[in-house]
């Protein structure tokens, strides 16, 4: 599915990377930027390298959070409205090229299971995180805690 939304977004300019970034975005305007990294799965400098070049295009803005003068808020930009509809219709266009031929009882049924599978895997990654060691931190003096 990701090969042919590829394919038909190439007239966007932008890499998946940066759809991806957008498409996260849109329904959590004024989220920050390490909350995007961490819902994204990726690195908080990988995700500011993106926003860089989103911002440059005038299609993300960054803005001061006002509670927390160090927390930068990320929200849509003037230029991202017609990309936006475009990258939501391509999305479309291929669910539904890989969904043709199935029923919408069976569509609901495999995304649903779909979705089961995936809150497994989050629930298994927390609970390997949970189970994980917590790193000791020297204290002022140098000596572990």
């Amino acid at each position: 599915m990701m090969r042919r939304f590829n394919r038909r977004s190439r007239e966007l300019g932008l890499t998946q990377s940066q759809l991806q970034a957008l498409a996260f975005l849109v329904p959590r305007e004024g989220i920050n930027q390490a909350a995007l990294a961490e819902l994204m799965d990726i690195q908080p400098i990988t995700l500011a390298r993106l926003i860089d070049r989103l911002e440059e295009a005038g299609l993300v803005e960054r803005r001061r959070d006002p509670a927390d003068r160090r927390a930068v808020n990320l929200y849509i930009g003037k230029n991202a409205s017609p990309l936006i509809d475009k990258m939501w219709e391509f999305a479309a266009e291929t669910r539904r090229d890989a969904l043709a031929g199935l029923s919408e009882d069976d569509q609901e049924v495999m995304i649903g299971h779909l979705q089961h599978m995936r809150m497994n895997l989050i629930s298994c990654e927390q609970e390997m995180a949970d189970k994980a060691p917590q790193a000791t931190k020297p204290d002022l003096k140098g000596n572990e805690e």
